[in-house]
């Protein structure tokens, strides 16, 4: 992915709303913008705002069922995310041997 389509991921999940929705989509089948609102406290407008960021991000993708518009969660970029952070996590496990290994040393 592009240092663009990074920063654009990562911002989208840096927002609790946003990781919420996600946890729902997660469960299974496509939702209606009606059935993620129900039972929070946000309107519709700013479920669909969030559901656009997520969109955009490439986390979700929309699809059209009559009058209604389906939501789903798209894994893809949460994979990649998943690959990236556990690549930066062994470089500061690699980064931090060697400084424990050169205070160490005699």
């Amino acid at each position: 992915m592009s240092p663009k389509a990074n920063a654009s991921l990562f911002a989208a999940l840096g927002d609790e709303t946003r990781l919420a929705l996600i946890n729902k989509l997660a469960k299974g089948r496509p939702h209606s913008i009606a059935r993620l609102t129900k039972g929070s406290n946000l309107t519709r407008q700013a479920v669909t705002k969030h559901l656009r960021v997520l969109e955009n991000a490439g986390v979700v993708r929309n699809a059209r069922d009559g009058r209604e518009s389906l939501f789903e969660l798209n894994p893809k970029p949460l994979e990649y995310a998943n690959a990236y952070l556990n690549h930066v996590s062994e470089q500061w496990d690699e980064a931090l041997t060697r400084l424990k290994e050169l205070v160490e040393s005699p």
